[in-house]
């Protein structure tokens, strides 16, 4: 595929056998930001050393070939970087610039660093400027909104070099010198224009090709259009594209300015048949700029077969871009969504409009079940769903799904963010964000889709709030609490599920009162304020009890136990812990008895009393057997032998060590932790998934 045509936004030419991986062309624009490279900048002139990394600027208009010429660059000078290149796109292509927060722990998972779900954009961007300070990199940094996305990506190490892709000047950073650019020369275009109508049709007309190339003033987005269009009428001779091109007004007739691309595209649209000039202008509805069929056939309301044909029809005329991948992926140039936007709003009613966006998130509602249906075909009722859905919907495997999921992650949060940005069409935004929630718990895990699922999260919360819907804000503030619990910020999760128990309270929901009353507890515990821990796991507890749910109430008995076991309060720890014993016999739960057992015997030897330590430990053993818990079981025999070492039956403590040993098949107890910290570092863990 050509590079010089077109910038990332512009139409691509996947669908041609055109010059693959050559560069035409930009010969002195390139030389100038290569001698930028070297130029003394304004520190050094100054006699100080540069604190942050040079800045080499590519100005044009959207579709001028501006990306294809920094590439084109970083390609070139990649050598002299040996910490490698990172890229990044810092808008999207209707033009919303993409929050600096996204695109900075894009660029640490690049570098294979943390970024924790919900961190500030500051830390962030400080994070990144870490990790650059003593590397030697390249950043691209594509499509840029502003100066001030540059500005807090800028790596604070002069050996780093940053190449910006923008509109305009970047106003604000110092030393910084555009590299503006205008069309292709007459050479370069007319080689680009033959790469699409072969080499006859160019020969045979020369003066046609050049003025062809001259009503497109060299524009490259509007030369590929040129050339898509020839492309797809090979009876069709340039003269009379040219001639076609020269009826065609000066003045934008659809709102824009009547510049060389505008005319080419009117030039083109006005061609095309009905269903594929309406899906068209459709697609500038589509989310982050990306369509599959399904989003194409949900839009214009056809088949998935006929969209797709459709969508690579509008690629080999330039007006879409085949993205690669391993499923079909296209994407809008952003230099032609302006133009199909002003289409749709002048063609289409509003209330067409907003019909055609709900079936575009209906269809994606749809496709997420399915997606998550399909890792669950062992439960008869999602079994049942998956095959009561059209075939059209379903995946053949998961991988598939999970393939389709990493796929369309981009699409499907822009999505979410559009649907909650609209504001009329909340229920559907609420739908899709259930389902995406749960087909990335389902595929990617928690905690890998940690940062995914907190925005998603923060976007319930914006709606719920909107709509004044007090439980569905107190399950945003609690899922959010949760994953700032697990990232470390435990004061803005304590903050988090203190408003999530206001907002339980206000909806009179007694599941997320008492959620919200745990977590609470967990976090002051995690804080090690064990007193206040306390209390509010007896507030939750009491909630328990008032609805008879017997083993919650046990397993929070047992929470209260380790909060006053923390604080040194033995006798109340015991007291609690036999409450959870207590709770759970009668759940004839036998796994979680073993183990209050086992922590009833650790307070016990806490406090100073061993023998009933040992007694206690050997009914433990008992349950654990009974319970087929090994682990516990051998965890359990290695305390029986501290407890009887200081008991002075050292014989005893062999035979237990021992037993131990042939329990797990390890190494001699010598070279294994203490059974307390074992058994410690597993409450704590269960406490934090808990919480």
């Amino acid at each position: 595929m050509t590079d010089q045509a077109v910038d990332q936004e512009g139409a691509e030419l996947s669908a041609h056998p055109v010059a693959e991986d050559r560069f035409l062309g930009r010969t002195r624009e390139l030389k100038e930001l290569r001698a930028d490279i070297e130029r003394a900048g304004l520190d050094t002139l100054s006699g100080r050393k540069a604190p942050r990394a040079r800045v080499l600027l590519v100005a044009g208009r959207p579709g001028s070939g501006r990306t294809a010429l920094a590439r084109e660059l970083v390609r070139r000078v990649a050598g002299r970087y040996p910490d490698g290149v990172l890229r990044a796109r810092l808008s999207e292509p209707d033009g919303t610039p993409v929050p600096v927060e996204q695109v900075a722990r894009e660029l640490l998972g690049a570098l294979e660093l943390p970024a924790p779900a919900g961190a500030a954009e500051d830390d962030l961007a400080a994070a990144l400027r870490t990790a650059l300070a003593d590397r030697r990199m390249l950043l691209l940094l594509d499509d840029a909104a502003g100066a001030e996305q540059v500005d807090a990506l800028l790596p604070d190490a002069p050996d780093c070099l940053v190449v910006a892709v923008s509109k305009g000047p970047l106003t604000g950073i110092a030393d910084v010198r555009p590299c503006t650019l205008g069309g292709l020369d007459t050479k370069s275009a007319v080689e680009l224009l033959t790469g699409y109508t072969g080499a006859v049709r160019v020969t045979v007309d020369p003066c046609s090709a050049e003025s062809l190339v001259e009503s497109c003033q060299g524009h490259p987005a509007a030369l590929v259009l040129a050339g898509g269009w020839l492309a797809a009428r090979p009876q069709a001779s340039v003269s009379d594209l040219a001639k076609r091109l020269h009826a065609y007004t000066e003045d934008g007739a659809d709102g824009t300015d009547g510049g060389p691309l505008s005319r080419v595209f009117r030039l083109v649209y006005d061609q095309l048949p009905g269903p594929a000039a309406r899906m068209l202008r459709l697609l500038s509805l589509a989310s982050a700029g990306l369509a599959d069929p399904h989003t194409a056939s949900a839009l214009a309301g056809c088949s998935v077969d006929a969209a797709r044909a459709t969508l690579d029809d509008l690629v080999g005329l330039g007006l879409l871009r085949a993205v690669a991948s391993p499923l079909p992926q296209y994407e809008v140039p952003g230099c032609l969504h302006p133009l199909l936007r002003a289409l749709a709003g002048s063609q289409e009613r509003p209330a067409e409009l907003q019909l055609a966006r709900a079936r575009m998130l209906e269809r994606t509602v749809r496709l997420l079940q399915s997606c998550r249906a399909i890792t669950e075909t062992d439960s008869p009722q999602f079994r049942e769903k998956l095959n009561g859905m059209p075939r059209a919907l379903r995946f053949p495997t998961p991988r598939a799904a999970a393939e389709w999921l990493r796929i369309r992650r981009p699409a499907l949060l822009a999505s979410v963010r559009l649907a909650v940005a609209d504001g009329e069409l909340d229920t559907l935004a609420r739908r899709l964000m259930s389902q995406l929630v749960r087909a990335l718990a389902a595929h990617v895990g928690t905690q890998a889709a940690a940062a995914d699922l907190y925005g998603v999260h923060r976007l319930v919360l914006d709606v719920a709030e909107r709509r004044g819907l007090p439980r569905e804000k107190a399950a945003a503030l609690l899922n959010l609490g949760d994953l700032d619990a697990q990232t470390g910020r435990t004061r803005e999760a304590l903050a988090r599920y203190r408003a999530a128990l206001d907002a339980g309270r206000e909806a009179n929901d007694p599941y997320a009162t008492g959620r919200a009353m745990e977590s609470v507890g967990g976090a002051y515990q995690e804080l090690a304020d064990h007193d206040r821990a306390a209390d509010w796991f007896g507030r939750a507890l009491a909630e328990r009890l008032a609805r008879g749910e017997g083993l919650e109430a046990a397993r929070l008995y047992g929470r209260i136990a380790t909060a006053h076991t923390y604080a040194g309060r033995y006798g109340e720890a015991l007291r609690n812990w036999r409450a959870a014993l207590s709770g759970y016999r009668r759940g004839g739960d036998v796994a979680a008895s073993a183990r209050a057992l086992s922590e009833i015997a650790r307070v016990q030897e806490y406090a100073g009393r061993p023998e009933e330590s040992l007694r206690t430990c050997q009914e433990a053993v008992e349950w654990a057997r009974r319970a087929e818990d090994a682990r516990l079981q051998a965890a359990l025999q290695l305390r029986l032998a501290d407890t009887l070492d200081r008991l002075g039956d050292p014989a005893a403590a062999r035979l237990h060590r021992a037993a131990a040993e042939r329990m797990l098949g390890e190494e001699p107890a010598e070279d294994q932790e203490s059974p307390d910290q074992g058994l410690d570092a597993c409450e704590i863990r269960t406490a934090s998934n808990e919480d």
